[in-house]
């Protein structure tokens, strides 16, 4: 019968204590409460805590329970001085209970009863079995209610005093302590003498027992209550969401600096005032310590408070166009991969593919731009003939693998459009990407970006998929950009280098920009949650700025160091960027990324014969006796050379052969629009004329002649500028245009 029973009491307490929904904590790395959310039962009760300040622990046995240190849960003493009051008074004024049978109680919200009463001190006999003191006070502090809906110590010194239970006052620690004793009659808005008056014995007390010096109890004694609860923080409000749907009822130490976090959400809130001029209403932020990996500030939106205009959407976590912000990426796995050197010359041309015809930002064009220049100016129309070369499905698997996750489609359905915003991605994503970036050529492995202040990921350390040297010279690249606050940052020794690119998506409705150091990387959005596009809405000019003024929130970095056994030394065409070729004169010696010495020799740079005064072009078979001057030339086809030409003074055009001594030589024009086996849709007209297309053809020489004709029939002529615009039946027709030096090309176009 005794092992039954003793059985059964070592088996009566359950596992878990207390079986109640707790609140989402969020705090910063050093602990201090960012934010919270309600628990699911309307209370506001933080997940209980280990320890309990000391100043409230005193305060608490001093009130309730003063031999609480040395009973085993019940003391019987108190027991029976509670029965004599009760007797006198011919009715309950005190239940003798001390703080481990009141831990029961809370734990249980039985109605109270003799029998219940039994219970409890049962219970509390085991209670002091399993837990020691210091956790039986704790389960009492997290558990025990102090006026509304207000549960728990921690909940309980914010709420009222706004700040940590460990940074109370001996008069808040007090009052805390006389409340839970009375909670519903006695609080901070009903009967405040009284709670005034047991607070105030409450510390006279503690005089008399040597706790406090008279001091300190005078300065208490001299406090007031607070006239009501105060509000909760709202510090990174986005991020302290995203646990609350990650982690419900958890309290979560973050990798946030709270000062820093401040500093970013204020800056932001400055920016956003002056971006809602131009209906600009939406603003995000990012800051990432490249070293560790961790985050520092998350800003997912501004005004989270103002419930309207899309506030309340994090941005960090929410897909959107991506505009030229990919660029980098697509330079730097180019380079890594071989296909392009750092300055390889890349077409800038009008093109056309299958009704696709990219553009400038600028609407012009340069017939040729080398590769780094490109991706620092943002080039569209180079991009998208790099990504033609490289390939879509190469490079949309490369972005998956790299950390892209929003590419939910098949490369087949993004095509081209790719490069230039025809994706979506997050600012989390994104930032993590040069992030990783960036601790790639620092000497770094790859690792996930982590919210968590312990670093705690997934998925831990991943392959890599960067390599240093071509990320450097990503970086070395888009260093160059030009800042927006239109100075030379290299003559201010004051400003740091810092790799960047910006972002804007199709219709102004999303504005990027990302900027990396050897120490952080920051990501910031600006734009209009809803996705309304405004004229001003451009990435250079509203989401760059603010992130420079972010970087200036934090200590200047070295630039990164050169990684060693990256890169081999070879001879490159300064003209164009690739291998020395037979030709070429003007060579420099450059750092390549191994793969790179795969790459094709200077294909621009020929060996022509011209006559003694350089103004034709003559074969060796026909000049005779005549002098002739063998020179290397640099030669770009006829469509780049058209619009570089303008913006090159130095460049020479190759001139035209000598009469009668030419021969069956590549002809001096190309078409620029449209290319070759093109298929174009000519809609009907308002008036229901067939639509027109229009051809346009570059051509080496000035002043020259062209006839054009179309399936043989001979049409018109042009001179210097060669534009023809016709209308054509559905179905395929050839266009051929001879000049007056009889040279002839043709295009095939098929029209719908």
């Amino acid at each position: 019968m005794a092992g039954m029973l003793l059985t059964v009491y070592a088996g009566c307490l359950p596992d878990r204590m207390f079986d109640v929904p707790y609140a989402t904590v969020v705090t910063d790395c050093n602990g201090e409460l960012l934010g919270t959310r309600i628990a699911a039962d309307g209370q506001w009760r933080f997940p209980a805590t280990d320890t309990v300040a000391e100043k409230f622990t005193a305060c608490l046995i001093a009130f309730e329970d003063r031999c609480f240190r040395y009973h085993r849960g019940v003391n019987p003493w108190a027991m029976g001085r509670a029965m004599v009051q009760n007797v006198r008074a011919g009715h309950v004024v005190s239940g003798g209970s001390t703080i481990t049978m009141q831990t029961i109680r809370l734990a249980r919200r039985k109605k109270r009863t003799v029998g219940e009463k039994l219970i409890e001190i049962i219970l509390a006999t085991r209670l002091e079995f399993r837990y020691s003191k210091p956790q039986i006070i704790s389960l009492y502090a997290s558990h025990a209610p102090f006026g509304g809906n207000v549960v728990g110590i921690d909940a309980a010194a914010w709420r009222y005093f706004g700040h940590p239970p460990e940074q109370l006052s001996w008069a808040e620690a007090a009052t805390l302590a006389v409340l839970p004793n009375a909670p519903a009659t006695v609080h901070f808005a009903k009967n405040r003498e009284l709670l005034l008056e047991k607070r105030n014995r409450l510390l006279r007390l503690l005089h008399r027992r040597g706790i406090i010096d008279e001091t300190d109890c005078e300065l208490a004694l001299s406090e007031a209550l607070p006239s009501k609860p105060l509000p909760l923080p709202q510090i990174a409000p986005h991020l302290v969401s995203y646990f609350h749907q990650k982690r419900p009822g958890r309290q979560t130490v973050t990798s946030i600096d709270k000062s820093l976090q401040l500093q970013v959400e204020a800056t932001l809130e400055r920016w956003q005032v002056e971006f809602s001029r131009s209906d600009i209403r939406n603003l995000a932020a990012l800051v990432i310590d490249v070293r560790t990996a961790r985050t520092l500030a998350y800003c997912g939106n501004v005004n989270f408070q103002v419930h309207s205009a899309g506030n309340q959407v994090d941005i960090i976590r929410s897909p959107r166009s991506t505009g030229s912000i990919l660029k980098p990426f697509l330079y730097c796995v180019a380079l890594q991969e071989g296909e392009i050197l750092p300055h390889t010359l890349l077409p800038d041309i009008p093109m056309n593919i299958n009704g696709f015809a990219p553009q400038n930002f600028n609407l012009r064009f340069d017939g040729a731009v080398p590769a780094s220049q490109s991706v620092a100016r943002s080039l569209n129309v180079p991009s998208v003939s790099l990504l033609r070369q490289y390939s879509v499905p190469k490079f949309y698997d490369f972005l998956k693998k790299a950390g892209i996750t929003t590419l939910t489609k098949p490369s087949s359905h993004y095509g081209l459009s790719l490069i230039l915003g025809g994706a979506e991605a997050t600012l989390w994503d994104v930032t993590s990407v040069y992030t990783d970036m960036a601790r790639c050529v620092s000497g770094r492995g790859r690792r996930p970006c982590s919210l968590l202040a312990d670093g705690e990921t997934v998925d831990g350390d991943m392959p890599a998929v960067f390599r240093a040297g071509a990320v450097w010279q990503t970086f070395d690249a888009i260093k160059e950009v030009n800042r927006p606050e239109e100075i030379d940052w290299r003559t201010i020794p004051s400003m740091q280098p810092v790799a960047w690119k910006t972002g804007t998506s199709f219709g102004f409705r999303d504005a990027w920009a990302v900027g990396v150091t050897s120490r952080y990387a920051i990501g910031v959005w600006a734009g209009n949650a809803s996705g309304e596009g405004k004229a001003g809405l451009v990435g250079a000019r509203t989401a760059g700025p603010v992130m420079f003024e972010l970087f200036n929130l934090l200590p200047a970095s070295p630039w990164f160091e050169r990684p060693s056994g990256e890169f081999t030394e070879a001879e490159v065409c300064r003209l164009s960027g690739h291998l020395k070729g037979r030709y070429c004169d003007d060579t420099e010696t450059a750092l390549l990324c191994p793969a790179g010495l795969k790459t094709t020799a200077c294909p621009y740079h020929q060996s022509i014969h011209l006559s003694a005064d350089e103004r034709y072009r003559v074969y060796a078979h026909c000049a005779g006796s005549e002098a002739t001057v063998q020179k290397n030339r640099f030669v770009l086809p006829p469509a780049w050379e058209w619009f570089y030409k303008p913006r090159h003074p130095d460049y020479k055009s190759l001139p035209p052969f000598r009469a009668g001594c030419g021969g069956d030589s590549e002809a001096p024009m190309q078409f620029i629009y449209p290319q070759g086996n093109t298929r174009v849709s000519l809609p009907r007209q308002l008036d229901g004329s067939r639509g027109e297309i229009t051809f346009e053809l570059a051509h080496s020489h000035s002043n020259t002649t062209v006839f054009w004709h179309v399936d043989g029939t001979y049409l018109t002529l042009t001179r210097d500028f060669h534009k023809l615009t016709t209308s054509l039946s559905s179905g395929v027709h050839v266009v051929t245009v001879v000049d007056s030096e009889g040279h002839t090309l043709s295009v095939r176009v098929e029209v719908e």
